[in-house]
């Protein structure tokens, strides 16, 4: 069993992230020797500790969605000019712009959600917990659960990958920094939707960006 301290442990020896020490544990089988070996071979390590050094580069993208239907405008931030104009990092941004358009995050990470949006949520999920007749013993865990859930949703680094939904866009973001050599934040977003706040009509905007990335 992965105890909360054998993570803990972990991320102050290498400085991951909670998840990535988790998941190492996990395929370590709670070794912790072998699992600081996992995350500096994946380089996670070493990303972690890249991740206080300033941003004052970067690269300001755009995404329309086919049609003109969908347009995204995305600034994410790396140490140097140099890495700015590589392929890969112009690349990651691409990613990050459709990411925004198809999955519609609010914020980039839960630490921008103000504290009484998360207490109005919560009580909006407790009720309906309540409405669905469960126990009050239980609507409190079930309230955490659900929460856990509204993160993944809004949150742009708790959001299933477009690419790959068996990873956080927050891991690729990770494992692009240990690629890269350079810390990389995204500092903001806008994302603008035709007709939005007056369309009727529910379309499956997801399907259809994933369709324009693979061409």
């Amino acid at each position: 069993m992965i105890t909360a301290s054998m993570v803990k442990e972990l991320r102050e020896k290498t400085g991951a992230g909670m998840l990535d020490c988790k998941n190492a544990l996990v395929k370590a089988d709670g070794d912790i020797d072998k699992a600081v070996d996992l995350l500096r071979e994946k380089g996670l390590a070493a990303a972690a500790k890249k991740s206080g050094r300033i941003t004052a580069e970067g690269i300001v993208e755009s995404y329309i969605h086919m049609g003109g239907r969908i347009g995204v405008l995305i600034e994410v931030n790396c140490e140097t000019d140099f890495v700015a104009k590589t392929e890969e990092f112009k690349g990651f941004v691409k990613n990050m712009a459709m990411q925004v358009a198809a999955s519609n995050p609010g914020y980039i990470s839960r630490d921008e959600i103000q504290e009484e949006t998360i207490e109005k949520e919560k009580k909006i999920l407790m009720q309906q917990a309540l409405n669905e007749g469960k126990p009050e013993h239980i609507v409190e865990k079930m309230v955490v659960g659900r929460i856990e859930k509204y993160y993944k949703e809004v949150c742009l680094l708790e959001q299933p990958y477009i690419r790959d939904p068996e990873i956080s866009v927050g891991q690729v973001l990770t494992e692009t920094i240990a690629k890269i050599g350079e810390n990389i934040s995204i500092r903001r977003f806008a994302r603008y939707e035709m007709g939005e706040g007056i369309q009727k009509k529910e379309d499956n905007f997801v399907e259809e960006v994933m369709k324009q990335a693979k061409k």
